[in-house]
């Protein structure tokens, strides 16, 4: 798919990721370079007793994970001057090591900016497991260039 510019953006437009499972080394490697070992996340036998029954994958494991597929999408790489805000960001169900999440996308809002040659583009963005259940919701605010101005 082509890059969309903000003169290309239109409120309503949607766009789904692909689908990434959640593994083990995410996890490991995660807790390492963030320093979060939390047994939520590293002591198996703990969670068994837990009322979640098992590990659950870091929120902001997940987060970034959506922030990658997003990327992979590749509609935005040659338009994208900066991606600026999370809004209101929700975790609403745990995410266990072998789930498989996506994003739905959907572009809510678009603001003119004080500079001529960009816009800001809101998007819902909604993250699901393999059941269709939405796991993690929030806005991401990116700023766009507008066509000419690259």
């Amino acid at each position: 798919m082509d890059s969309i510019w903000f003169d290309d953006a239109r409120v309503g437009m949607r766009f789904r990721t692909a689908a990434r499972t959640i593994t083990e080394t995410d996890v490991v490697n995660f807790a390492g370079v963030s320093g979060d070992f939390n047994e939520l996340h590293m002591n198996a036998e703990r969670m068994r007793d837990s009322g979640f029954g098992e590990r659950i994958a870091h929120g902001a494991l997940v987060l970034s994970i959506v922030t990658g597929l997003r990327g992979q999408l590749g509609i935005f790489d040659e338009s994208i001057i900066a991606f600026a805000e999370i809004r209101g960001w929700r975790f609403l169900a745990p995410v266990f090591i072998g789930d498989t999440v996506h994003a739905m996308n959907e572009i809510t809002e678009l603001r003119e900016t004080s500079k001529p040659d960009r816009g800001v583009v809101v998007q819902r963005v909604d993250v699901a497991n393999q059941k269709g259940d939405v796991v993690q919701t929030g806005e991401m605010v990116t700023m766009l260039k507008r066509r000419g101005a690259a």
